[in-house]
């Protein structure tokens, strides 16, 4: 039977107008203990903002090699991981990829623990995954954002 993690962190990501505000939530539980985290950026989308709230969580991790379950609504995030392509996207040095300045920074923080993501639905009723989308929601809200430093509008050029 496998080990327990040591770690379980939910995340979610929110962007109104994508691009526009937008802001991440996070919750980690490790034993008894809780933690809650939040932010936002005043021009962004919901991609950045799912996986910057990955990030977010995994650089909040005190001990390196933790057992860690991320769950996440994001398919962008879940599939580019377990399916390999962030890898591959890697090999290739991130060419005609979207993010590679947060891909390159999650990648880092990735390789210092054991990490396993799992994806969940969105707006089902989990509980911590509800929270992170509230977080997420009221940080893209806050009268004091920035921009985000990362955020190229011509990487959403030719979308539709």
């Amino acid at each position: 039977m496998a080990q327990p993690p040591d770690i379980i962190i939910y995340t979610d990501g929110a962007a109104s107008g994508n691009p526009g505000p937008g802001g991440y939530g996070i919750v980690l539980k490790a034993g008894r203990h809780r933690k809650e985290l939040s932010g936002g950026y005043s021009h962004t989308t919901n991609n950045r903002m799912e996986l910057l709230a990955v990030i977010k969580a995994l650089e909040a991790l005190k001990k390196p090699g933790s057992r860690v379950t991320i769950y996440t609504d994001s398919r962008y995030v879940a599939d580019a991981v377990e399916k390999g392509w962030v890898f591959e996207w890697e090999r290739k040095g991130f060419k005609k990829k979207k993010n590679p300045d947060l891909w390159k920074r999650f990648l880092e923080v990735y390789r210092n623990h054991r990490v396993e993501f799992v994806w969940i639905r969105g707006h089902a009723d989990i509980p911590e995954n509800e929270r992170c989308d509230r977080l997420a929601v009221e940080a893209s809200r806050r009268n004091d954002l920035e921009p985000d430093p990362g955020y190229r509008a011509e990487e959403d050029q030719g979308l539709f």
